[in-house]
Formats: C-alpha cells, structure tokens, sequence
C-alpha cells in the first residue's frame, strides 16, 4: 500500500494517482480511530472542501468513513477556506476540522488538513498519531449513502461561509472601509476566498473570482511571479490604493500597493505590529519565524513588546497562541495571524486589517510604511531557491555545519544562528540564511539589507560560494 505521510498539518498528493478515493478513506479511518481514542465524548468534526478538482467526492467519501465510525459531521455546501472550516470547528465546538485541500499547490494536488478544535493547526503530536493510525489497507466499513445519513442525522450542512461573514462584519468596521474614498481590489486566484469578498465588497475591483477548479494551469500562491495580470491592473488604473491577494485555501496574504508593487509579510507583520500596538493599544507578544526580517525583532523592542522566534511554519506560532497573550505571529510565506481572532492564517482577515487601518488614518499603504521605517529604518529581503543534486546540497549543510564558511565573497561572517537552517550576520543589520527543503533537492537562500540590490549582491555572494 502506498505510505501516506503527513507534512505540516496534513496530507497533499497528486489527484487520481496519490489522492485517491480510496487513499482518502484510509486517511479519513486513522482521523477517526484518533477521534475515538482522544474525544470519546465528542464525537463530531467539521467538514468541507475547497475550489479544488473532485473536492466535493473527497469530502463525501471522509464524512460517510467518519459516520460509519460514529462521528457526526458539520458539512460545508459548497466549496470554503480552511479559515472558515478553523471558525466552524471553534463555534460548533468540534473536535477537529477537516478541510481537503491543496492549499497553494499546484492544480494537480489535491490535500487533506486537519485543525485543532481551538481553531488553529493541529500539534505535530496530534498529526503524528493521526498518521500512526492510518491503516496500510483498504478500508472495508459499512458506509451508506449521504442522503441517508442526513436523514439519520449524523450529517447536518452547515453555512461556514455565511458564519464568516458574520464575524467578519461583527469585527470590522466596513462602513468605514467603503466610505473611505478608497479604491480597492482582490484578486482570489480562482481560489475559495473568492465568495465571500463578493459578498462583503461588491463594488471593489474582483479578478480571478470564478469558479475553476485548474486555476487556469497556475499554482494559487500569492508570489509575485504569479500576479502579473494583477500587478499591472493596479498600476494602470492610477485609481486602486491597495490589491489584496488569497491562496487556493484563502489563508495566505499577498499585497500590491498603488503602483502595483508587491508588499511581502516581513512589511506585513511590521505594520500589523505597528497598527495593533501604537494606534489600537493592544498588547501581547510578537511572534515570527527565523526567515523574517530583523526589522519585527527592532519594531517589537521598540514597542517594549516581547519578541519570540521560532522555527519555519505556522505550527510553532499556533502552539504560542493556543497559550499566550500574543499580537501577532506570522511568517515569511505569508501566513499570518492577530489577537482577537481565531489563532490561524487568514489572509481576508489580515487584508481587512490593513484596509482598515488605511482608512482610519486617510493614509496610504506606502505612507504606514514609512511610519514603520521612521522607526526601524527601510530594508529589503532577497530570496533564491538552488534547484541542485542531493549530493550538493548535504555537502553544503555538512559545510555550513563544520563552520567551513568565513565569508560569502567580500562579506565577512560575524555570527551563525542554526536554530532551522544557518543563519549568518554579516555586520550592519545584513544577514544570508541557507535551509534546505526537507522534501527536494532544494536550498533555500534568504538575505537581508538595506536595498533590493545589495540584498540580491548577498544572495550572489553566498550562491558563488557554496556552489564553487
């Protein structure tokens, strides 16, 4: 039998030859043998499926397993985002939520994702043992027709989408947002954020908000490289302040400002730190990974905020804010959270957040920036992702273990940090990060500086060492 391994919060292979039916169930037993160890008086999952291929057939196939094992299930109609099923899990008061999908992955993948019943990603913990518990068969229960099962009531459909929208409107306030004679625009790149931006702001400018299960042959990552269509749109019109971008699932963020530039998280989390703290009073930690710029660790100082950082992916800023008192946690892949909420990437809310607090203040997104470098100072970030051999790549870790590299062309090494990858401070706040991808023969190179160019002279420097 094929192995199904878990990645971060969950499962992701190839539709119809991986991510199959039948691969499906499987997982879906192991969710349900882990339910009946660790909630036996709580039986019930929220369920429901993004914009992907197929992604209804999956989710029916995980409910009829779940109610075969006893489990009641919470069913979205219709496709959702993962921060709509991590809503539904807290509000149902469910045991976990269940989302089958991809994510930013290409149209061919197809995922299965679990959520904690706190509304965030499951602990690795959990994650293990859900995988621990994956039969290596087929699975053979009894399951019945979906029909039938809402009949019995063990399958209830619920509106996420519409209990969305509610916290949505509850927590924001868009009166302000669309009478603030700003222009603005969203780009769902075909993915499921796309019904609840048109219910919530039908007059901005919508691209890529139909239903297509392809994407359009394009991954839905909010990278630039992807966002051309948009990033032209913006700067042709002269009239849109501020594009918001979504991922397939709708958790991660992308942003352009007035010119149609791309604005990364690092400058994302700066002003959510910025806006929540100095403008709204709110306090906690802060809370970002070890790819992210320097710049948050000055900004949160600045602030008398505390300062964590953790290892690469959501998990880690999750787990803090399961039990602290945290502002905000983000990453540098653009998933991003907020006290207030619920302790999950959401890319919707974090926009909202930025819109709001563009109207507030009357200013644009370029001028917030500004109050965040007349604080900290400007900066950019570079990053390069080496294709290369397994070989090279372990002799290039097995190099930056033992210490091999003094410096990456003229820039001398001053410190190393390892704490996920190597981390090495080159002296007036510039800095180049290698980490390897833990699935491809692929290094991931990351630099700080000052500029664009001297940020990718870095990028340059250390590439020409470690492949030389």
């Amino acid at each position: 039998m094929y192995a199904i391994k878990f990645g971060t919060d969950g499962w992701r292979g190839i539709i119809a030859n991986e991510f199959t039916v039948d691969n499906v169930k499987r997982v879906a037993q192991g969710t349900a043998e882990f339910l009946k160890k660790n909630f036996p008086n709580n039986l019930s999952v929220v369920l429901g499926h993004d914009c992907r291929f197929a992604g209804e057939l999956f989710a029916e196939s995980t409910a009829q397993v779940m109610c075969a094992n006893g489990i009641k299930v919470k069913m979205a109609k219709g496709f959702v985002s993962t921060p709509m099923i991590s809503l539904g899990a807290v509000k149902f008061g469910a045991a976990l939520g269940i989302i089958l999908t991809a994510s930013h992955n290409p149209p061919a993948y197809n995922g299965y994702k679990l959520k904690a019943h706190y509304g965030g990603p499951s602990s690795p913990a959990v994650i293990d043992e859900v995988e621990g518990a994956i039969p290596n068969h087929l699975v053979d229960v009894p399951t019945k027709s979906i029909d039938t099962l809402v009949s019995e009531g063990m399958i209830e459909y619920v509106d996420l989408e519409t209990l969305y929208v509610n916290e949505v409107e509850s927590k924001f306030d868009l009166k302000l947002i669309k009478s603030s004679g700003m222009e603005f625009a969203y780009d769902a790149m075909y993915g499921a954020g796309q019904n609840v931006m048109r219910r919530i702001f039908p007059e901005i400018t919508l691209l890529h908000c139909d239903y297509n299960p392809g994407f359009d042959g394009q991954a839905p990552e909010p990278i630039h490289k992807n966002l051309g269509e948009f990033s032209e749109l913006i700067r042709i019109s002269e009239e849109i302040d501020c594009g918001l971008v979504t991922d397939g699932d709708a958790d991660r963020i992308g942003l352009y400002n007035k010119a149609g530039k791309f604005v990364d998280s690092h400058h994302i989390i700066l002003l959510l730190v910025h806006y929540l703290h100095k403008y709204k009073g709110m306090d906690g930690k802060v809370i970002t990974t070890f790819s992210a710029t320097s710049k948050i660790t000055k900004l949160a100082e600045a602030y008398g905020l505390p300062i964590e950082i953790t290892k690469i992916g959501f998990k880690y800023i999750c787990e803090k804010m399961v039990t602290e008192n945290v502002l905000v946690g983000g990453e540098e892949s653009g998933g991003i959270a907020i006290k207030g909420f619920i302790p999950e990437r959401d890319g919707i809310w974090i926009g909202l957040t930025l819109w709001e607090f563009m109207a507030k203040t009357g200013k644009s997104l370029d001028e917030l920036i500004q109050e965040v470098y007349d604080v900290v100072g400007s900066f950019s970030m570079g990053r390069i992702d080496l294709h290369i051999t397994e070989e090279i790549k372990q002799n290039v870790l097995a190099a930056c273990k033992s210490g091999k590299y003094t410096q990456f062309g003229n820039y001398k090494i001053e410190k190393t940090e390892d704490l996920d990858g190597f981390k090495f401070h080159l002296g007036n706040g510039e800095w180049v990060m290698i980490r390897a991808s833990g699935t491809e023969p692929v290094l991931r190179v990351y630099s700080e500086s000052d500029s664009d160019e001297n940020a990718q002279k870095i990028l340059e420097a250390c590439k020409n060492t470690i492949l030389a």
